[in-house]
């Protein structure tokens, strides 16, 4: 079989929409390729804010691929309607069978985070500083490797607040970058939860490939109110990089799982969706610590408030 490679360029502000239209048609997965620059004279890259962005999606070529190209094109032309700089044309270029396999993974690069975090793509090769700290990620299309403003914000936060010894809670770890991240950064213990079986297996993978599957513990579930009763208190740190209303509507079960002046890390959450996360969370006895943006992404800092 032969595959067909979509790709659009794409304003960040679009990437969402462009990478929903994409996943209707790509059965694996839609790869989100950052632009970035070389960072001194090294071998990795740092991502570039603000810039175009390029979405990739792969369809097989079986006589359907001229009718998704067309209903693709057509749905790009509405977005151009709402905001003619937001996406490119579609562009296409046939792929072998034995290349496809591969081909997504052009477009992931050894890349820098904050000022010491580096996240590998397993397939790539990199020599560390002294003073870096190496997160090594196999993605598969289906998941990023930290290039995404959310996951940045999150990673950066990490950086400056993950303590040695700490115990952190990961809720919906995704491919476990932020869960791999807090524990290479010092943290004894990290519990990661996803309801989904493909994100749980993935990130129990790469805890296995940082060999620190022993300190990080990759469960398939969600955090609701019995699961935080049975953590009640426990957790230094918690993450979660979801959805402003998701992260809304599990607010107390976040707060609850804090320890006294415990940190929450939140992201994900679009500017002109913030109100969805930000009043549960102040309702749920937990105050702002700092606010970061990138974009039009929002992350939160929060402390849990003591008596």
């Amino acid at each position: 079989m032969r595959w067909l490679e979509l790709t659009v360029t794409s304003h960040p502000d679009a990437v969402e929409s462009v990478s929903e239209l994409l996943n209707r048609y790509s059965p694996d997965g839609v790869v989100i390729e950052q632009p970035i620059e070389l960072y001194e004279e090294g071998q990795a890259y740092r991502v570039l804010e603000g810039q175009p962005v390029k979405l990739h999606a792969y369809v097989p070529i079986d006589g359907t691929e001229e009718d998704i190209c067309l209903r693709v094109r057509e749905a790009l032309w509405h977005f151009s309607a709402i905001g003619s700089h937001l996406v490119g044309d579609l562009e296409t270029r046939p792929v072998s069978e034995e290349d496809w396999a591969n081909a997504w993974k052009e477009y992931y690069h050894v890349t820098l985070i904050g000022k010491r975090l580096v996240i590998r793509p397993s397939w790539r090769d990199y020599t560390p500083k002294p003073e870096e700290v190496v997160l090594t990620l196999d993605p598969g299309m289906a998941f990023g490797t930290g290039l995404h403003p959310t996951t940045r914000m999150c990673l950066e936060q990490l950086e400056k607040r993950v303590k040695p010894g700490m115990q952190v809670l990961d809720v919906g770890t995704g491919s476990g970058i932020l869960a791999i991240a807090a524990a290479r950064l010092g943290a004894a213990h990290v519990h990661a939860i996803d309801n989904s079986s493909v994100a749980a297996e993935s990130a129990a993978e790469n805890a296995k490939m940082n060999d620190l599957d022993d300190r990080i513990d990759v469960v398939l579930g969600v955090l609701d109110e019995q699961t935080a009763k049975q953590h009640e208190g426990k957790y230094d740190l918690v993450l979660a990089n979801i959805i402003a209303h998701v992260i809304g509507g599990m607010a107390p079960q976040l707060a609850q799982t804090l320890a006294p002046d415990g940190l929450l890390i939140v992201s994900g959450i679009i500017e002109e969706r913030r109100k969805d996360a930000e009043e549960p969370l102040y309702a749920a006895g937990l105050e702002l610590v700092e606010k970061v943006m990138m974009e039009d992404w929002l992350a939160l800092v929060l402390r849990k408030r003591t008596a």
